[in-house]
C-alpha cells in the first residue's frame, strides 16, 4: 500500500503530477497516431502511423489533468468516487488513466500493464475490433453512452440521489455546456438532499473553442462566469493561468471540504438551507502541450486542436516534423519501468484498488437493489359485469405507487414534469412530497427535503436523472403526457444502446429497468386539442429493433397494476406503458 498524501504543496507532489500528466498526455497522443513504435524505442517513421489518423486532442489533456487531480483527492480521503466525463471526444484520456491506474487490465487481463499492452491499447483506440472512439458499456466506470452531448451533469446528480457517501465528479465541457438539458441541469443542487444524498462535484473545463468556434464560457470574463454560477446557487471556484498545477490542487481541497461541511451540517444540524455547493471552473488551453503553430496558424489554444491537430503526416514534411517532436517531447522513456509500468513516483498517486474511479462499483451494476413491491391483490378493482363501471386507470395505479413509495424510502422515485395533479397522482402525496430543498413559497403545498416526487418542467433532466439512478442500482418511473415525450427520444436511444452493448460485457451486472409511463394519448387529449398529439415517441423506440424495449397497452386498471409489477421486476429493459387517465369502462 503506497503512502497517503498528507502534503498538496510538496514540490514532490508537483514534480509526480507533471510525469503523470506527461505519460497520460503522450498516451494520449500516441492513441491518435501510433500503429506500431509505440514507446518509440526506434526513431519514428511513417510506416509507424496509421494511414488514417482518428479521435479528438482538443479537450484530452484538460481531461488528463482532472482526472489525476482527482486521483490526488480520492487518496488523501479516502473517498468513494465516481467519474462521469461530458466531453465524448476525451475518450483517448479515459482509456489513458484507466490503463496506468490498472482499472483497464483488472477488467481485461489483456491491458495489464506493461510493454505489450501499452502498445495494444494505443494500437486499439478507434481501430478495428478495438476500442471506438467515445466512451461506453466497455469502458470500467462509466455509466454514459458518450457520442451524444448534455446528459452527463443531470446523469451525475441521478447518480447521487440517494447515495450518501457517494462522490460524483462530472466534468462538462464548455461546448457541452451550451445544450439545453446541460443547461437546466445546474439547477439540480435545489433538489438535491445533503442529508441524504451523495454530492456532485462539477468541474466546468473551459478550454474556448468548439469545432470551429468559440465557446459561450469561454468568451465570458471571470466575473461574469462568477455571477453565473453564483446566480445559480454555486460556490465558483475559478483556476486560469500560465502554471494550473498547484491551483488546481488547492481548487479540489477546497471543493471537497465545501462538500464535507455542507454535508456535516445537514446531517448533524438538520440545516439544508440554500448550500453552496462548489463548481470548479478550470480555463486551459484547447489541445494543451501540443505544438503551437503550424504554417503559420495557431494550434493550441485554438479550434484547430480540437480533433487530429496533424492529419496529413504522411505527404506533408513539415507536419511530420511536428507530430515527431510532439511525441518525443513528453521523454515517454522516463516515465515507465523496464516492464512497462509507471515508475514509482506516478504509481504513488493511485488510490487504493477499492477506490479507483475505473472500479467504482457503482457503476457496473454491483449496487442493484430489488425492488419491495406489495402484493396486488389488495389494488383489485373489482368489475362486477365488465364494461359496467368507470374507473382512472392512472388514479388506481397511483395507490400502487404510492405503496412502493412507502415500501422503498431510499431506492424508489418517481419523475413527474409538473403534471403529478394532472396525471392523477395525488395519493403519493399521502406518504411523500415533492422533492426540493430551497426555501419554498408560502403558497406552495407538499414540498421538501425528502420527497420521492421529482418535479422539473423538463423531461430532459428527468429522464438524465432517472438514467443516473437506475445505472447506478435504483428504481424509478417517469410519468408524463405523450405529446411531450418526442422531446427525449433521442435521450432514449442513446440509453438503449448503452444497454444493449453492455449485455455482452459480464462483469456489467444487471440493473433496473427504465420506465416511462404516457398519459394524455394522441386520441384523447379533450380540451387540448391538435397542440398535444404527437404519438411519435413509441415510433421512435420501435425502430431500434430492440430486445430491450417493451411496449405495453393495459386496457384496463387490474392490467395496469400487473403491467408495473412485471415492469419494476424487470432489468435491462425500457419498459413503456401507455394508459389513459380519465374515467373508462373497466373489462
Amino acid at each position: 500500500m503506497t503512502a497517503q498524501i498528507t502534503d498538496i504543496k510538496s514540490p514532490e507532489l508537483l514534480v509526480a503530477l507533471t510525469k503523470y500528466m506527461r505519460l497520460v498526455n503522450f498516451i494520449g497522443v500516441a492513441e491518435l497516431y501510433l500503429k506500431d513504435n509505440f514507446l518509440l524505442e526506434q526513431e519514428l517513421k511513417r510506416e509507424h502511423i496509421k494511414t488514417r489518423p482518428l479521435g479528438h486532442w482538443g479537450t484530452v489533456p484538460g481531461l488528463n489533468f482532472i482526472y489525476a487531480n482527482l486521483n490526488i483527492l480520492i487518496k488523501r480521503h479516502n473517498q468513494e468516487t465516481m467519474f462521469i466525463a461530458g466531453p465524448g471526444h476525451g475518450y483517448p484520456a479515459i482509456l489513458a488513466n484507466l490503463y496506468i491506474e490498472g482499472s483497464l487490465g483488472e477488467i481485461y487481463p489483456e491491458y495489464q500493464r506493461s510493454k505489450q499492452a501499452l502498445g495494444k491499447l494505443i494500437k486499439n483506440f478507434s481501430w478495428p475490433g478495438g476500442f471506438p472512439s467515445h466512451s461506453n458499456p466497455e469502458t470500467p466506470g462509466a455509466i454514459l453512452e458518450g457520442g451524444e452531448l448534455g446528459y452527463s451533469l443531470g446523469t451525475a446528480f441521478g447518480a447521487a440521489f440517494d447515495n450518501p457517501d457517494l462522490l460524483v465528479a462530472c466534468v462538462i465541457g464548455d461546448g457541452e455546456a451550451e445544450t439545453a438539458t446541460t443547461a437546466t441541469a445546474w439547477n439540480s443542487i435545489k433538489y438535491l438532499n445533503p442529508k441524504t444524498s451523495g454530492a456532485v462535484l462539477p468541474i466546468v473545463h473551459i478550454n474556448k473553442f468548439k469545432i470551429s468556434g468559440p465557446t459561450i464560457f469561454g468568451t465570458m470574463s471571470h466575473e461574469e462566469l462568477t455571477n453565473l454560477f453564483e446566480g445559480y446557487g454555486y460556490h465558483p471556484i475559478i483556476v486560469d493561468g500560465d502554471f494550473l498545477y498547484e491551483p488546481m490542487l488547492n481548487a479540489m481541497e477546497e471543493a471537497y471540504q465545501k462538500i464535507k461541511a455542507i454535508q456535516k451540517e445537514a446531517r448533524e444540524n438538520g440545516k439544508i438551507d440554500k448550500p453552496k455547493w462548489p463548481v470548479i471552473l478550470l480555463i486551459t488551453k484547447k489541445g494543451w502541450t501540443c505544438p503551437k503553430e503550424s504554417k503559420g496558424f495557431m494550434i493550441e489554444d485554438s479550434f484547430r486542436s480540437h480533433g487530429v491537430p496533424f492529419e496529413n503526416i504522411h505527404k506533408d514534411d513539415e507536419e511530420f516534423a511536428l507530430l515527431k517532436s510532439w511525441l518525443e517531447s513528453y521523454k515517454v522513456n522516463e516515465l515507465l519501468k523496464d516492464d512497462g509500468s509507471p515508475i514509482d513516483e506516478i504509481q504513488e498517486l493511485f488510490p487504493k484498488k477499492e477506490l479507483l474511479m475505473g472500479l467504482n462499483k457503482n457503476a457496473n451494476g454491483e449496487m442493484t437493489k430489488d425492488l419491495i413491491l406489495p402484493d396486488l391483490q389488495k389494488y383489485e378493482f373489482d368489475l362486477g359485469k365488465p364494461g359496467s363501471k368507470l374507473t382512472s386507470n392512472m388514479a388506481h395505479l397511483s395507490k400502487y405507487l404510492r405503496d412502493i413509495i412507502a415500501l422503498n424510502k431510499d431506492s424508489f422515485r418517481v419523475m413527474s414534469p409538473d403534471e403529478s395533479v394532472s396525471n392523477k397522482l395525488s395519493p403519493l402525496f399521502d406518504v411523500t412530497e415533492r422533492a426540493y430543498v430551497w426555501p419554498s413559497l408560502p403558497g406552495a403545498e407538499k414540498v421538501g427535503p425528502d420527497g420521492r416526487v421529482m418535479e422539473i418542467l423538463s423531461e430532459n433532466l428527468l429522464t438524465a436523472w432517472m438514467e443516473g439512478y437506475i445505472l447506478t442500482g435504483r428504481h424509478a418511473v417517469l410519468v408524463s403526457y405523450e405529446s411531450f415525450m418526442m422531446i427525449v427520444a433521442s435521450m432514449i436511444d442513446q440509453y438503449v444502446k448503452f444497454i444493449s452493448q453492455k449485455e455482452k460485457f459480464a462483469w456489467r451486472k444487471p440493473i433496473p429497468s427504465l420506465n416511462i409511463i404516457l398519459t394524455s394519448g394522441s386520441w384523447r387529449q379533450e380540451h387540448n386539442g391538435l397542440s398535444h398529439q404527437n404519438p411519435g415517441f413509441i415510433s421512435s423506440l420501435l425502430n431500434n429493433h430492440s430486445k430491450h424495449i417493451d411496449i405495453h397497452y393495459p386496457v384496463d386498471a387490474n392490467m395496469l397494476i400487473a403491467t408495473m409489477e412485471e415492469c419494476f421486476k424487470s432489468k435491462d429493459m425500457v419498459n413503456i406503458v401507455s394508459i389513459g387517465k380519465r374515467d373508462l369502462p373497466q373489462y
